[in-house]
C-alpha cells in the first residue's frame, strides 16, 4: 500500500544526514522503525495481557497480602 508521509523539515533533514551516514535509504530507515515499533507494541500487549491474566488468577491472594 502506497502513502504519503509529511515531515518536518528538521525531521526531514535529519533522517536524510543518518541515512546517508548508515549507507542506506531514507525509506529503509523509515520501514525498519515501523518495523520495531509494530514489534514492540506487540510484545507491551502480550506483556500486559499476561499481568491481567495473572491478576485475576490470584487475585485472592493478592488481596489477603494487601
Amino acid at each position: 500500500m502506497a502513502m504519503n508521509l509529511r515531515l518536518r523539515d528538521d525531521q526531514t533533514e535529519a533522517l536524510k544526514q543518518r541515512a546517508e551516514a548508515e549507507g542506506t535509504s531514507m525509506h529503509a530507515i523509515l520501514l525498519k522503525a515501523v518495523d520495531e515499533y509494530l514489534a514492540r507494541t506487540a510484545h507491551q500487549a502480550m506483556v500486559r495481557k499476561a499481568a491481567k491474566e495473572q491478576v485475576a488468577k490470584w487475585s485472592e491472594l493478592l488481596e489477603r497480602l494487601k
